[in-house]
């Protein structure tokens, strides 16, 4: 690498409906913003903008979607729920960690989905819920 050149860091994403600050942490242990599973053992981010604004649209809660960027505290691997068992390979950069991740920063500004792309996905997913296949491989 020359003098010249820059390192950039990998930037990841968590939407949610939670009211964060700089500095704190998403924690394992919530349940699910996306089914009705138990609490989670996993906390779950994106490398994409636009997997993390699904995220804060479709959470649950009365608050705004919100995006932070976010930076894992230990070890991450590849989303199994979005991923080889969903979809080929990991179109939507979806990972998760059993270590925190650190809120950085909260993207604002963000163009979310259409109204009638948000209600096709949330009935898509009440679909998934009625034929019990709403399952979170955690």
């Amino acid at each position: 690498m020359s003098a010249n050149a820059s390192v950039f860091a990998q930037s990841f994403f968590h939407g949610t409906k939670a009211d964060l600050r700089p500095g704190d942490l998403i924690v394992v242990g919530h349940a699910s913003n996306f089914s009705g599973a138990d609490a989670l053992s996993w906390v779950y981010f994106a490398a994409t903008l636009d997997a993390a604004i699904w995220g804060a649209e479709l959470a649950a809660g009365s608050g705004p979607g919100r995006i932070y960027v976010v930076e894992p505290t230990g070890p991450v691997e590849d989303d199994p729920n979005l991923t080889d068992k969903k979809f080929p390979g990991n179109p939507t950069l979806s990972y998760r960690s059993r270590d925190p991740l650190r809120i950085i920063g909260e993207v604002t500004g963000w163009q979310g989905h259409s109204a009638d792309q948000v209600q096709a996905m949330k009935e898509g997913l009440a679909k998934l819920a009625r034929e019990g296949r709403d399952v979170i491989i955690d």
